[in-house]
Order: structure tokens, then C-alpha cells, then sequence
């Protein structure tokens, strides 16, 4: 059983708290993932889960096993660092076998380990070679390998890949992914980069400032963000925000900026009445925002006219900058669009897809309703 639970964890620098009362629990096999922010706390608490910070308060727990005051080579666990720590005098084969060694694991058992490893990771070729003769792909495999031996209930991985280039980056997310699967082991990775972990976690831990916003699946955050923070980290290009007050317009709920008036969709309208009169912040994603001569089907329209500022080609879509009267924000649109730069051009925004949050709070207005509707779903 290698389930873990941070159960109320804290970790202070001396004044500076650096992880607050992190409550979590990470199920049996499953593959989690701690993105955030450089400093925000997700590399502190793989550490701390490692043994190698210690925990100010609170407990981490490994199965039903309390690890506080257990030493790092007690944990049952292994760890893949962003450096890969490779020893440069040790052929890849003995960095692999290093840990075992310092078991004592009988030669037989580490020479059959590191062998299946190797040729599960591609790399048997490279058992003699030494790490200065490696490309960065293939010392990041080694470093997985030397992981992978020594067979641990939990696989801790800190920013593994943002040493390599962007290519062998795509590979590698595909690559951790199938290793995953095969080993049907839990995994806890941290990285800063959202796209890594969108496309590898089972589950998403999003921090900022040390403080938990919100842990859920992929869709769930990208769908439904708790808070300003999330909706505004998960997803690139970024949301579009937007200040704006509920008014009601001769029966309509209406959010008006100041510069647009976009009408709520019938069938949300519900959830936001209660707080008309309101100052809120409407928020709405990049590839909610279309050329108004290529809609795809299904939407709730608002139209508008607006500047085009700057056009990115992107091959299969275009990115491009708009500007109403000071107000800037990006779309993701169909690559046949006609933007140019210095015309104005018809958009759409989809408010089927629109958010509202809290302008004190930062919390997204309908979240729990959302939440309450996606489990009886």
C-alpha cells in the first residue's frame, strides 16, 4: 500500500512560511502532480515527503506508516532530482546499481534489476558508457533508471525534464507517462510548467504561496477553477479577465465592463442573481474567443467589434492580441481568420464558458454549485 497523506503539514524557514497546513491525500498508484509558481512550496513538500527537509508541524504519512522521524533510506521511496545527479567517475550501469550496493543487495538480484530497467528505458546500449558521453534525454532515462531499481512503494520526481530541449520534453511527458502505467506505482512530480501538468496528473495540486488552492483533475481545473489564481495559472495562453459589475437589463442579468455588455446565458443566470449590483471579475479563455466568421456550433454568442493589435501564426490556429477602448486580452482562433493587424474585426465570446469570481475574495462564484453538479453527473 502506497497511498500518502500530508496530514496538516507546515514548514517555516524561520519567519518564512513556506508551506501552510498542506492537507492532502494521494491514493494508491496514483500519479500527482505539484505545480505552482517558483517558490510556492512544491518542491519543499516532495522534500520534506523524501526526509531531506524537516516538517515544522503536522505528519506525513507513507501506507498507514507516521514518516516524520523516519531517515530518508527508510521511506521506501526514490527520488529523481532536476540536476539527475549522476555520478561522472560511474558507468551508467553502477550509478544505477549504486543504491543497491549500498543495501547490499546480492549482485545477482542488482544485475537483473538493472538490466530489466535499462531495456524497459531503452538504454541497455549505454551500460558502459559514462555520463559526460550521454546526451541530456538519455541521462534524464538513467536517472529514472536508477530510480526504478530499486523498487520503491512511491517515485518523487523534481522538475525531471526542464533541463531538456523542447522536443525531447514532449518525449519525455509520454514517456514518464507509459512508465507509469507499466510500473503501476505512485508517483509525485513537481513542476512549474502547467502544460506538464495537465497532460501527466491524475490529479493537479496547484500552489501559491505555500497555501493549497485547489487539488482536482485536469478537466475539473481547467473547467472549473476554485479561484482567480488557478483560472489564471492553468491554461495557455492565460484567461482573459475583466472588471465588471452583474446589472439586471430590463429582466436580463448582464455583466458590464465599462466597455462590453455581455448578457449571462439563460441557463446560469440562477446561479449569479443573488449577487447583482455586484462588482465582479469575469474571466474567459483565449479558445472561447472567436472569429465571428467561424463559429464552431453549439456556443452562446456575444458579439463584438474590436482592434487587432498583433497576429501570431501558429500553423493550426492563430493567436491574436485584441483591444477595445484600453481594454487588451487573446484569442485562439481558427487559422483561416482574416484578423489583420491595425483592422477591426467581429469576435464572439462564448459565455457558455465564462466565469465569475468573487472581487475580495478571489473565489469563482459558482464553484460549488458546479462542483455539487459534476458528482450527481
Amino acid at each position: 500500500m502506497s497511498s500518502v497523506t500530508f496530514s496538516h503539514v507546515w514548514k517555516r524557514f524561520n519567519e518564512t512560511v513556506a508551506v501552510q497546513d498542506l492537507d492532502i491525500e494521494i491514493a494508491d498508484k496514483e500519479f500527482l502532480v505539484f505545480v505552482g509558481p517558483s517558490g510556492c512550496g512544491k518542491s519543499t513538500s516532495l522534500r520534506m515527503l523524501a526526509g531531506l527537509e524537516e516538517i515544522s508541524d503536522g505528519e506525513i504519512l507513507i501506507g498507514d506508516r507516521v514518516v516524520n522521524n523516519v531517515a530518508p533510506k527508510d521511506r521506501d521511496v526514490a527520488m529523481v532530482f532536476q540536476s539527475y545527479a549522476l555520478y561522472p567517475h560511474m558507468t551508467v550501469y553502477d550509478n544505477m546499481a549504486f543504491g543497491l550496493r549500498l543495501r547490499k543487495t546480492p549482485k545477482q538480484i542488482i544485475d537483473q534489476r538493472v538490466r530489466e530497467a535499462a531495456k524497459s528505458l531503452g538504454i541497455e546500449q549505454l551500460l558502459d558508457r559514462r555520463p559526460r558521453q550521454l546526451s541530456g534525454g538519455q541521462r534524464q532515462r538513467v536517472a529514472v533508471g536508477r530510480a526504478i531499481v530499486r523498487e520503491p512503494a512511491v517515485f518523487l520526481m523534481d522538475e525531471p525534464l526542464s533541463n531538456l530541449d523542447a522536443k525531447l520534453r514532449v518525449e519525455a511527458r509520454s514517456f514518464i507517462s507509459k512508465l507509469h502505467q507499466r510500473l503501476g506505482t505512485t508517483f509525485i512530480y513537481v513542476t512549474h510548467d502547467q502544460v506538464e501538468a495537465m497532460t501527466m496528473g491524475t490529479r493537479i495540486c496547484v500552489l501559491s504561496a505555500g497555501e493549497l488552492q485547489q487539488i482536482d483533475t485536469p478537466y475539473n481545473l481547467y473547467h472549473n477553477p476554485r479561484n482567480l489564481f488557478v483560472a489564471g495559472f492553468i491554461g495557455s495562453p492565460a484567461m482573459n479577465f475583466f472588471d465588471a459589475t452583474l446589472v439586471n437589463n430590463n429582466g436580463k442579468l448582464v455583466a458590464d465592463t465599462g466597455v462590453f455588455q455581455l448578457e449571462i446565458p439563460q441557463g446560469q443566470e440562477d446561479i449569479y442573481r443573488d449577487h447583482t449590483s455586484q462588482k465582479v471579475v469575469l474571466g474567459i479563455r483565449p479558445e472561447d474567443i472567436h472569429d465571428a466568421n467561424y463559429l464552431p456550433s453549439g456556443i452562446v454568442p456575444a458579439h463584438l467589434e474590436v482592434n487587432v493589435d498583433v497576429v501570431e501564426q501558429m500553423g493550426n490556429e492563430m493567436v491574436v492580441y485584441l483591444e477595445e477602448q484600453g481594454s487588451n486580452f487573446i484569442s485562439r482562433m481558427d487559422p483561416r481568420t482574416a484578423a489583420r493587424v491595425g483592422h477591426r474585426m467581429g469576435v464572439v465570446f462564448n459565455m457558455d464558458n465564462m466565469h465569475l469570481f468573487d472581487v475580495n475574495t478571489k473565489l469563482a462564484l459558482a464553484y460549488e454549485k458546479k462542483q455539487a453538479s459534476a458528482q450527481q453527473a
